[in-house]
């Protein structure tokens, strides 16, 4: 794949308002959901969505709606679709805030990175085996597979004994949870009106707010009044029902969601996933390693994964081209940042501040408040603040609360210093992660929005991974203290964020401010 860009056409214009799309991008496009892309164009969409999906919601939304996606012919299958993306948002809230119970009752408190690398390697191979298998076979397929083997994934999680066993669990409910997000997407293109895809994507969005704000709080009172093996098998009891919900409507209009049987298997797509995700997997299992080998395989494994990240991802994005493929490269730095900080935050309440696991869950809490909060102002400011500012405020202001968090860990201040930090780390996202998918989308042509969406998906799962490798792998190899090598790392990578952040800006935009 060549390094420049060479897409044609697309508008250099680096403000919010999203181009509009003929129809859903590609079902690869996401493996998270949320409302990101909603909160560019709709002030009250809250949290992270998936980009190729929201550009299709951004069209639709310039018709008022036919009718509401509760009435008759879309109820059960909108409740249905909604009970999933909440609980998939729940399971993934709620293990940050349990995960220290988990280690220190399985005895795997060395395994504690990787029990979250796991999900996010296998998830990246979850989205693209999906996405091809729906434009061949139709969502359905892949919907009732993904939907059973994350309900396996659960059980395996919340009936381990063992570390090894939980993250089995882990990698398998991981996969899945990714997978079954994609069809969800092509069943609201194909069965829903045009004028009723913004409401359901709204109701996504709300979906993952609710969890957000009181699902890590909730996890840490399961585990401390029952047991941390019932906020995974807790999911199941209700995941089953809602996904049952959504097959009669589903099977009424079953000529309406076939797949292209000519549409061949991506051999070469699957394989570079797969890579992704082992060499992601190594750098994880490399801390374990004796010196000089931990920093070989190391070096090498970060290597493959740059090797097989490339034509997952726009052309240009490694060197940090000006415009998309930057923008692609500080989603998936930002999410490093961000979400590599995140699951050190209750460990270390709980460890070193001995705080329950729902006091310490509350810390998530205020995040997702703010996150919601900033994604809202963003989307009020519009054209006011370009894409590009409001990824340097966004950047610049994380790093600084990730400094605040650092500090925190390494002179025991109090704890609510670090509460306040995060709680303006949140948002800080909120402000910059809804412009990465719209500058995305607006420098994107049709014919590559798919492929550039899904790009965004895969990085940011990437970029968690690899950051939460290189906690680990720095904090073993340093024998620092506990939890402030890990801020250090994460750190670093908010730097690397604030030092790329101006090439956000396209190339014709730069010459045109110049000229000015």
């Amino acid at each position: 794949m060549s390094d420049s860009t060479t897409n044609p056409g697309p508008d250099t214009s680096e403000h919010s308002a999203e181009p509009g799309v003929e129809a859903v991008a590609s079902a690869e496009a996401s493996a998270r959901v949320g409302a990101d892309a909603a909160a560019s164009t709709e002030p009250d969409a809250l949290r992270r969505v998936d980009t190729g999906a929201m550009a299709e919601a951004g069209a639709a939304a310039a018709a008022p709606p036919a009718r509401s996606t509760f009435s008759l012919p879309y109820r059960w299958l909108s409740i249905g679709m909604y009970s999933i993306i909440f609980l998939a948002a729940f399971e993934a809230m709620a293990v940050t805030t349990i995960m220290p119970l988990v280690a220190r009752d399985l005895d795997g408190v060395e395994f504690f990175a990787l029990a979250f690398a796991v999900p996010l390697a296998a998830g990246i191979i979850g989205m693209v085996l999906a996405g091809n298998w729906t434009d061949r076979s139709g969502p359905l397929p892949s919907l009732i597979t993904s939907a059973v083997l994350f309900v396996v994934g659960l059980l395996i999680a919340g009936t381990a004994v063992t570390m090894p066993m939980f993250i089995l669990g882990r990698f398998v409910h991981g996969i899945s949870g990714a997978a079954v997000i994609v069809p969800l997407y092509v069943i609201v293109a194909r069965i829903y009106p045009e004028a009723l895809r913004a409401r359901v994507f709204a109701g996504f969005a709300a979906a993952w707010v609710i969890p957000s704000i009181v699902g890590p709080a909730l996890a840490g009172l399961v585990a401390e009044t029952v047991s941390w093996h019932w906020v995974f098998l807790g999911v199941i009891a209700l995941i089953v029902p809602a996904a049952a919900m959504m097959l009669p409507p589903i099977l009424r209009v079953r000529d309406q969601v076939q797949g292209d049987p000519a549409v061949r298997w991506s051999v070469a797509r699957v394989a570079w996933a797969v890579l992704a995700a082992a060499s992601a997997l190594t750098l994880s299992l490399s801390k374990e390693l004796p010196d000089p080998w931990q920093w070989v395989v190391a070096i090498a494994s970060i290597a493959l994964v740059a090797v097989a990240a490339r034509p997952l991802m726009p052309a240009g994005t490694l060197r940090a081209a000006r415009g998309m493929p930057a923008t692609v490269l500080l989603r998936l730095i930002v999410a490093g940042a961000f979400f590599g900080s995140e699951i050190y935050l209750p460990y270390l309440l709980i460890e070193r501040y001995e705080f329950s696991p729902s006091l310490a869950g509350a810390v998530l809490t205020g995040a997702g408040v703010t996150w919601a909060a900033g994604s809202w102002l963003q989307g009020r400011l519009g054209d006011r603040m370009s894409n590009t500012q409001a990824v340097q405020l966004g950047a610049s202001v994380l790093t600084a609360a990730l400094v605040v968090v650092l500090l925190v860990s390494a002179f025991t201040l109090a704890p609510a210093i670090a509460f306040i930090a995060w709680t303006i780390a949140g948002g800080a996202m909120g402000i910059m992660y809804p412009r990465f998918s719209v500058a995305v989308l607006k420098l994107s042509p049709v014919s590559s929005q798919g492929f550039n969406s899904a790009a965004l998906s895969i990085g940011e799962s990437l970029g968690a991974a690899v950051a939460l490798a290189l906690t680990a792998l720095v904090s073993s190899s340093l024998a620092a203290g506990a939890f402030t090598a890990d801020f250090a790392v994460t750190v670093a990578i908010a730097v690397v964020a604030v030092v790329l952040a101006p090439r956000v800006r396209p190339r014709g935009a730069v010459a045109a401010s110049e000229s000015a």
